[in-house]
């Protein structure tokens, strides 16, 4: 299987569950993988049978922008879940850091993968 990448994506959320956290906005930044099948719009040279990785980016941002989550592993489930159902992929590999957020690490966070359910 083939797979299409966004590495790097930072978004602004509010996320954490120390009051602090509840008052700020904190960057936090994806790398997602996703298994998708590329011979279609390499055949066809169209964007129409590709896996847009600027549509799910938007829709990622739009989504995590206005999330309000406790858990980096909810909001990690919660977008590996829309991937999966929204740009109908067969699994994705979701890595969520949140930088900054423990003295002395660059970033901590969750890596998940999920695979759609037949």
């Amino acid at each position: 299987m083939d797979h299409v990448f966004i590495e790097g994506l930072e978004i602004e959320a509010l996320i954490g569950i120390y009051d602090w956290e509840r008052r700020i906005r904190q960057p936090l930044v994806f790398d997602l993988e996703m298994a998708f099948d590329n011979r279609v719009p390499a055949a066809s040279d169209d964007i129409a049978h590709t896996l847009d990785y600027k549509a799910v980016s938007k829709r990622l941002i739009d989504y995590v922008s206005a999330s309000e989550f406790g858990l980096v592993e909810t909001l990690a489930e919660r977008c590996a879940a829309i991937v999966i159902e929204e740009f109908k992929v067969e699994r994705v590999r979701l890595k969520l850091s949140k930088p900054g957020a423990v003295r002395g690490a660059r970033a901590v966070g969750v890596s998940i993968e999920r695979t759609r359910r037949a």
